[in-house]
């Protein structure tokens, strides 16, 4: 049975979504986005991931490469986990009425402590900062000996950061 052009293009999108998600985790790796055609983009991809990793730089996907791309990639899945830095800068502050991803981020933090803290108000992770969360954030504030304001800052963020890791790590 032939090899079809679909089969093709479904080998290079496959190359080149394994190159995307290499390029995450390594700087040396250009960002390609996947699209199923083996154009200069994916070449120049191939050479730089050839170059980082010991094998000739021809721009081309032979088997040795192949291999290689499969195997750094499963590295990269079986890898410990990576420490999310998201607060977006010392200065910010995430206070009442506030939406969105750091918001959710935070109230996950708060619902594991929860376990460790009598009386600690019951909130949701649903990304809104309400009158709920502030509570939990000044009960955490002054578990702390911070400033009990509800607003998290960069210090509020570090304690709740490090609380966080250090009840993970006793689960």
């Amino acid at each position: 049975m032939p090899y079809t052009n679909t089969q093709k293009r479904q080998h290079i999108r496959e190359i080149q979504t394994y190159l995307y998600a290499i390029s995450l985790f390594d700087s040396r790796i250009p960002a390609i986005i996947p699209d199923g055609n083996y154009g200069t983009e994916t070449a120049v991809t191939v050479k730089a991931f050839q170059r980082a990793y010991g094998l000739a730089d021809t721009g081309n996907v032979d088997s040795a490469t192949w291999n290689k791309i499969v195997s750094v990639y499963k590295e990269f899945l079986k890898a410990s986990p990576r420490p999310l830095d998201c607060f977006p800068s010392d200065k910010h502050k995430v206070r009442s009425g506030d939406k969105g991803e750091i918001v959710c981020i935070i109230q996950t933090i708060l619902r594991s402590l929860q376990k460790y803290y009598d009386n600690f108000p019951i909130i949701t992770s649903c990304g809104t900062y309400g009158d709920d969360t502030m509570k939990a954030v000044m009960m955490f504030q002054r578990k702390v000996g911070l400033p009990q304001n509800g607003i998290v800052d960069c210090k509020t963020w570090n304690m709740l950061v490090t609380s966080f890791e250090h009840v993970s790590a006793t689960m």
